[in-house]
């Protein structure tokens, strides 16, 4: 099958380039002394998350209890709900993996948030494996990093609950994907969050090793403290980390997007367009030129593809490629608007396209783009080399 044989929308996946990042995240997690926990929310993928592993990466994280349903199905037993898990409905479904064997370990992060586990998983085989949430900057979930205090009380809650253990510390810095601050360039950025996360986190398990609450020393169980998103894992490790907190220092990483990078990575500068490995395949079902010499184009990959996010991507809904083997862009061109079933295209001053031509977008937001579709194809140039499952759609929670 080449890819001409594929009816549109459809999602591609470039080999080489995904092979590519595999390896490099797995440099830059080994070169910090970490393990390489890949969130695989991004792909929902078995086959991807296999080759994962095969490049060094240790368990998964995910983000529901049915990703952790779908891919302990498939082999994977080492699962870390990366999310503040609340309710009894979705701590009884981890429990049932528990007990068919699964290494399970979830977040927490709130006073009634772990008085509800530990009510929960009382009587239980084994104390339910349960990390601290800290709030590095993010301004979501978890304990703010200033809070010292609170974090102590919440670790020492979670200790002396005979019903669970106090696994690690958490977080994600997703102040990552709010671009620079005035003054700053792309990079500036990147290595002020990077720096954020490892210095938050890090100076909050000290906190608790002086609490003695944390032994980073534990042979057998030594005590977690799992950070990374993409963009911060771009400057990663930080050379003076161990010195800064003694003895304590990242043991996990947990990046997710970087599988693929998408348009929001490229604007952020955490990575080229050359490295984005997920593409979407369109059809121009229409052309229209307006009065002012626009035309404009009309794809079937709405918003049920490309997905309404933006954020740091900037105005458009994607980037349009003239030449997809060489990774470019159409210069000016923008998907400026989304219907369910349609992509807007503006290209001033004309485009060589028209109705039934082929187009390839690569989307502002891999990981929501994936969500919506069954399969990805896995391609090497033209040739479409397999068809690969996505798992763990409309699972609820």
């Amino acid at each position: 099958m080449i890819v001409d044989d594929l009816d549109t929308p459809a999602l591609l996946v470039e080999k080489e380039r995904l092979e590519r990042n595999l390896r490099r995240m797995q440099e830059r997690a080994d070169a910090g002394d970490a393990r390489l926990r890949p969130h695989i929310k991004t792909h929902k993928s078995p086959p991807i998350a296999q080759w994962q592993q095969q490049e060094g990466g240790d368990g998964i994280a995910v983000a529901t209890p049915g990703e952790a349903e779908a891919f302990f199905e498939e082999g994977f037993e080492d699962i870390r709900v990366a999310y503040t898990v609340v309710g009894d409905r979705k701590h009884a479904r981890l429990a049932r993996l528990m007990n068919r064997g699964a290494e399970v370990s979830f977040c927490a992060d709130t006073e009634a948030g772990i008085a509800a586990a530990a009510q929960f998983y009382d009587g239980k085989q084994r104390p339910a494996r349960v990390l601290l949430e800290i709030d590095v900057g993010h301004g979501r979930c978890g304990v703010p990093w200033q809070r010292r205090d609170r974090a102590e009380a919440r670790a020492r809650q979670i200790a002396e609950a005979p019903a669970l253990q106090l696994a690690g510390l958490l977080t994600h810095a997703g102040q990552g994907y709010q671009g620079p601050r005035e003054g700053e360039t792309p990079d500036e950025a990147l290595r002020r969050v990077a720096r954020e996360e490892r210095e938050r986190i890090l100076g909050v398990a000290a906190h608790l090793g002086d609490a003695g609450l944390a032994d980073p020393s534990g042979e057998d169980d030594p005590f977690e403290i799992s950070i990374g998103s993409t963009p911060s894992m771009t400057h990663f490790p930080v050379e003076d980390e161990k010195a800064a907190h003694e003895d304590f220092s990242v043991t996990e990483v947990r990046p997710g997007n970087y599988v693929f990078y998408d348009a929001m990575q490229v604007a952020l500068g955490s990575a080229a367009l050359e490295d984005c490995a997920l593409t979407a395949l369109a059809t121009v079902t229409s052309k229209r030129r307006s009065g002012e010499g626009t035309e404009r184009l009309y794809l079937d990959a709405g918003k049920k593809v490309l997905t309404t996010d933006r954020g740091a991507a900037g105005p458009g809904y994607g980037t349009l490629l003239y030449n997809a083997a060489a990774m470019r862009p159409w210069p000016h061109a923008q998907v400026h608007r989304l219907s369910e079933e349609h992509a807007w295209l503006e290209v001033p001053g004309g485009a060589p396209f028209t109705t039934g031509d082929r187009v390839r977008v690569v989307p502002n937001h891999a990981c929501v783009t994936v969500a919506t579709q069954d399969v990805l194809h896995l391609v090497d140039g033209e040739d479409v080399i397999q068809t690969l499952p996505v798992v763990a759609r409309g699972h609820a929670g």
